[in-house]
C-alpha cells in the first residue's frame, strides 16, 4: 500500500483488500435447542450492525470494519449468538473534499460489506443445525445519520 494510489479521478473510492477480521459462533445449548420444539414459539431474534473506521499509514487509506451480531433466543434458552467482524481496506480519491470522506467511508463501504457479511453468517447459522438467517437489508445511510444527530444532541448538551 505504499505505492501511488491507481484511483480513477471520476471514482471516489477504491476498495483494495476485504476479509473476515474475526468470526464467532456459540452453540451454548446443543443438542438440546436444536430439538425442533415449536410449543415454545418462534425464536426472538437480536441484530446488532456497527461500524467503525480508522485511517492507515499510507494517506488517503482507511480500513472499516462493518461487525453484525445475532442473538437467536427462544424463552429464557440462548439458541446461538454469532459475530461476524469483516474488514474493509481501501483508499478515497485525493479530490474528495476532507468533509465528505468519513460518510463516503462510513455508508458506501458498509453497503458493499454487507452482503459478504450477510453470507458468512448465514453459513455458520447453518453450520450450526439452524434453518438460514436471512438478514434484512441494512439502511447504512439511515444509521449514519441517527448516529450523527445523536452526537450533534450529545454535544450541544455537554455545551449547555
Amino acid at each position: 500500500m505504499t505505492e501511488e494510489r491507481p484511483i480513477n479521478p471520476n471514482l471516489p473510492l477504491t476498495v483494495h483488500a476485504q476479509y473476515i477480521k474475526d468470526l464467532s459462533f456459540e452453540n451454548p445449548n446443543a443438542p438440546g435447542t436444536l430439538r425442533g420444539n415449536t410449543d415454545a414459539g418462534a425464536p426472538k431474534m437480536n441484530v446488532n450492525v456497527m461500524m467503525d473506521s480508522e485511517p492507515l499509514a499510507d494517506k488517503g487509506y482507511y480500513e472499516v470494519v462493518l461487525t453484525v451480531e445475532a442473538t437467536a433466543t427462544r424463552g429464557d434458552s440462548t439458541l446461538f449468538i454469532g459475530e461476524v467482524k469483516y474488514g474493509v481496506v481501501c483508499a478515497v480519491a485525493e479530490n474528495v473534499p476532507d468533509n465528505n470522506i468519513h460518510p463516503l467511508i462510513m455508508i458506501e463501504v458498509p453497503k458493499m460489506a454487507f452482503p459478504f457479511v450477510r453470507q458468512i453468517l448465514c453459513d455458520a447459522v447453518m453450520a450450526g443445525g439452524y434453518p438460514p438467517l436471512m438478514l434484512n437489508p441494512v439502511d447504512f445511510e439511515g444509521l449514519y445519520i441517527a448516529q450523527y444527530k445523536k452526537e450533534q444532541e450529545e454535544q450541544s448538551k455537554e455545551a449547555s
